[in-house]
């Protein structure tokens, strides 16, 4: 079984950066896709970015496109998330998921969050003044 842990969140004023970390504890971290999450006080859970197993693929919701850069490092099992140029909006909880499958199956631009079945306990990013 997967398990995935969170961690670079923090507080940071508009404008500025944070790197988010996914580590992954399985050795067959290279079948994997990974998606990033975020859920705001009060509203629902959204889709922000995922990476197919094998990095060929990536998918980013519009709202942190070209602010957010995902990518992975099979041989350290872990999955980064760049975030430039924060914005209040960015506000939430960030969790990683993470599911088995073929390279195209998993990591879409619809970024549905049913298709990845393990989950860590997310990290905080707050984006302030």
């Amino acid at each position: 079984q997967m398990q995935l842990v969170e961690s670079g969140g923090g507080l940071v004023q508009p404008g500025g950066s944070l790197r988010l970390s996914c580590a992954a504890s399985r050795f067959a971290f290279d079948y994997y896709a990974i998606g990033w999450f975020r859920q705001a006080p009060g509203k629902e859970r959204e889709g922000v970015s995922c990476i197919s197993s094998r990095g060929l693929i990536t998918n980013y919701v519009d709202s942190v496109k070209g602010r957010f850069t995902i990518s992975r490092d099979n041989a350290k099992n872990t999955v980064y998330l760049q975030m430039n140029s924060l914005k209040p909006e960015d506000t939430g909880v960030y969790y990683c998921a993470a599911e088995r499958g073929r390279e195209t199956s998993i990591c879409t631009p619809q970024l549905r969050s049913g298709r990845f079945a393990f989950w860590g306990q997310g990290t905080q990013v707050t984006v302030v003044s």
